[in-house]
């Protein structure tokens, strides 16, 4: 089993969600690219995985507005669009970077 790597802060500022991790990397994630992604059921089919949130319902500026840890594996968000029911697992934050360390360890 892979030892669970967690956050040490979550910063949301205006369209841009950092994430610090306890191993000293630094995310750093567009709030729509996030937003995007969200992985509840409303936004991704249950069944099947398949997306069922329509992108051109999602404003270009949407913001994270708050966030709260969930247990010790993840965290929620509260968007400006309202929505508010995604929880983010730290493992899937972590998959979701897309620096230049995490791209090219994805290659």
């Amino acid at each position: 089993m892979t030892e669970l790597i967690k956050p040490t802060d979550i910063q949301t500022n205006n369209s841009v969600v950092v994430i610090n991790w306890e191993d000293g990397h630094k995310s750093i994630y567009g709030a729509r690219d996030l937003r995007l992604k969200c992985p509840c059921a409303q936004c991704i089919d249950e069944w099947t995985g398949e997306a069922r949130l329509d992108q051109n319902t999602v404003p270009s500026q949407v913001e994270a507005v708050e966030h709260m840890l969930v247990g010790n594996y993840a965290v929620q968000f509260l968007w400006s669009d309202v929505h508010y029911t995604g929880i983010y697992t730290f493992k899937v934050l972590r998959a979701l970077c897309m620096c230049e360390l995490c791209s090219s360890a994805c290659q």
